[in-house]
């Protein structure tokens, strides 16, 4: 559990602590529990009440927003399987999706068309463009502030990630997990949401609690419960991050449970931003973007 107040009071001692407890979390489970973050969380309801009168239109009506992933609309049933990301061939994630990413051109047009494209705003979701693009304003100050505090904990100046930060790109995804009453049973190894690490620098995820929730992978414990407490976002590091440190902190393996047998009526909305840098930073060898759309490719079902 990180609050963020005592880093952000500028107090050296109590910076210094807040970055030695990130340090010391990242090199085992590549999570965090933060608090003091400051993001207003009747925007969060407002963005869930309006996506998920979205998701409960019938298939027809979603289907002209249909993308693959890494696309700009609404990823349906069988879009996705996270696990193939780690090579397993499970059956798709039990999940729908309104992803977004970023939209603000670069002037560079072989970058803008692979990376800062317009986003779709479904006509059948009013109100939901201006909530989602507060929050992302929200979301993109955070995680810079975040990144700061990384590179302290990390032993560097407090630019050495924000630096490869400005013009990023990032996506957006409102993750709806339909409950068993919707989906049926689930087939043998079929999850919300497979088993995987996320791909670029970190991860900010606004989610609720409930039986088929979030899970997380340690060497210690193996699969666990993530734990979660009213208005914390949930934080973890992927795999370019984890590559950055040259593996001194773990990229965060996780995955959503399926919906449960015994709540069969249990719906969860997740909230999911995935904070990236500027297209073509080489980390550590690598450049960070064909990776990530190596990856968006490797995680496209059907």
């Amino acid at each position: 559990m990180i609050d963020l107040e005592p880093w952000l009071s500028g107090d050296p001692e109590a910076r210094s602590r807040t970055a030695a407890t990130v340090d010391a979390a990242l090199r085992t489970a590549g999570f965090l529990l933060v608090t003091g973050h400051g993001v207003d969380p009747e925007l969060r309801t407002q963005i869930r009440e309006r996506a998920r009168g979205f998701f409960r239109l019938p298939p027809a009506a979603k289907e002209p927003y249909a993308v693959k992933v890494g696309g700009r609309g609404w990823l349906g049933p069988g879009a996705e399987a996270n696990g193939y990301a780690e090579g397993t061939q499970t059956p798709p994630d039990l999940k729908e999706s309104l992803s977004f990413a970023a939209d603000r051109p670069t002037g560079v047009p072989a970058v803008d068309a692979e990376w800062f494209l317009p986003n779709t705003w479904p006509d059948e979701a009013p109100g939901l463009r201006p909530a989602v693009e507060t929050y992302l304003r929200q979301m993109r100050a955070l995680s810079d502030r975040l990144l700061e505090l990384l590179g302290v904990a990390l032993g560097e100046p407090e630019d050495f990630f924000t630096r490869h930060t400005t013009h990023p790109t990032w996506g957006f995804n409102i993750n709806w997990y339909p409950g068993r009453d919707t989906v049926g049973e689930p087939r043998p190894g079929q999850f919300r949401i497979g088993p995987h690490t996320d791909f670029g620098t970190v991860t900010v995820l606004d989610r609720q609690t409930g039986k088929g929730g979030l899970q997380v992978f340690t060497d210690e414990g193996g699969w666990q419960d993530a734990p979660w407490a009213p208005d914390s976002l949930t934080v973890n590091i992927g795999d370019l991050m984890a590559r950055w440190t040259d593996g001194r902190w773990c990229s965060g393996r996780h995955r959503v449970l399926p919906p449960p047998a015994d709540v069969p009526a249990e719906e969860l909305m997740s909230l999911v931003y995935f904070y990236e840098c500027d297209p073509g930073t080489d980390v550590r060898g690598i450049d960070s973007h064909t990776y990530l759309r190596a990856q968006l490719d490797a995680i496209t079902a059907g």
